[in-house]
């Protein structure tokens, strides 16, 4: 028997579980409530980008983007510390933080959980960069907002079994 997710396609592109996954993560690691915004994160110099990838019955990837001071942020509600800079404590928690919200939104579908794997994040620091994603199946796309700052989560899908 060959297992296939197309069944519960619509279960996994849903919005509403990418927006629980976010709060659930942030509620619990992160000491805060995080809600949806569709208001974009004000533009920085410096970014922090984390990405980590499924790999088995759904490949694709989670993405989080945000600014350096939202970084920073995150990473002391995660921590209990304080950060002006983004160094490598802050680059792990957003690393760790994107890696919690892909766990649980993939935890959130029977299927995903025991059949999709993820990688260990990739977290990319710079000012001027662009991360190229081929076209996906799906795409979930948000902003959340956590106490001022804004950030944006993705999920994106090119493919399913």
């Amino acid at each position: 028997m060959t297992l296939s997710l197309r069944s519960a396609v619509d279960l996994v592109s849903n919005p509403r579980n990418l927006d629980a996954s976010v709060d659930e993560v942030f509620r619990l690691m992160v000491g805060g409530p995080c809600t949806r915004s569709w208001e974009s994160p004000p533009p920085e110099v410096e970014s922090v980008t984390a990405v980590v990838g499924f790999g088995g019955i759904l490949t694709g990837a989670c993405v989080l983007r945000c600014g350096a001071r939202a970084a920073c942020a995150i990473a002391g509600g995660m921590t209990g510390g304080h950060f002006d800079v983004v160094d490598d404590i802050v680059k792990d928690a957003i690393g760790e933080i994107s890696n919690m919200v892909a766990g649980t939104w993939k935890g959130r579908v029977p299927e995903l959980a025991a059949y999709c794997d993820l990688s260990v994040p990739a977290v990319i620091t710079g000012r001027d960069y662009r991360l190229r994603v081929q076209a996906p199946e799906f795409a979930l796309h948000h902003i959340y907002a956590f106490h001022k700052f804004r950030f944006e989560i993705s999920i994106l899908c090119d493919g399913v079994a």
